[in-house]
């Protein structure tokens, strides 16, 4: 089975998500975008007109990527009828298996250190999960906990913050995968 080629937009939000986490954001322009997804700057504005349009497209990505992952886990929760399938899905598709980290998750730096009103879409969208997560079965402050521990080791990860290695991050998630099978009122 042949892969399709990525999309001219998805190639220039992964070249500015590659840059942000391996050059930093102060290297994040236009031209860098447009010379690392091998496109032309015209065929770089034609989908990103600005730098902030850019970022806001990581973001856009960054949710349709994760919101796309986090259906898949919820369908293929292996006890789909024990509370807290919801977080189960959040835990996975926030902490997969294999260690891989999406490379456009860089767009949330560049928006922190570039224009906060950016995160906007993100932070709107925090508010559905967080919601779902409280009527996911268990006790809503429980499947909270565990919800801000798994964005805390995202983002400690993302940051760069005393990363933990694969071992004690799979060991986290197991353990997090546990407690959400333990309902609690």
């Amino acid at each position: 089975m042949t892969v399709p080629p990525l999309s001219k937009r998805t190639r220039l939000l992964e070249a500015a998500g590659h840059i942000i986490q391996t050059e930093g954001i102060e290297r994040l322009t236009l031209d860098a975008v447009a010379r690392v997804a091998a496109v032309s700057k015209g065929g770089l504005l034609y989908h990103f007109p600005s730098k902030d349009a850019l970022i806001s497209g990581l973001i856009d990505h960054l949710i349709q990527q994760f919101d796309l992952a986090l259906q898949y886990e919820f369908d293929h929760d292996p006890m789909p009828t024990v509370p807290g399938r919801w977080i189960r899905a959040y835990v996975r598709a926030s902490i997969p298996e294999d260690g891989d980290t999406n490379v456009v998750s860089a767009g949330l730096l560049a928006a922190v250190a570039t224009n906060p009103s950016l995160l906007a879409p993100l932070r709107e969208r925090f508010l559905v999960w967080q919601e779902q997560a409280e009527q996911d079965g268990l006790d809503p402050a429980f499947a909270t906990l565990i919800r801000l521990a798994v964005d805390g080791l995202w983002l400690t990860n993302l940051c760069g913050f005393a990363p933990q290695g694969t071992h004690i991050r799979q060991h986290i998630r197991e353990r997090l995968l546990l407690l959400s099978q333990e309902p609690r009122g």
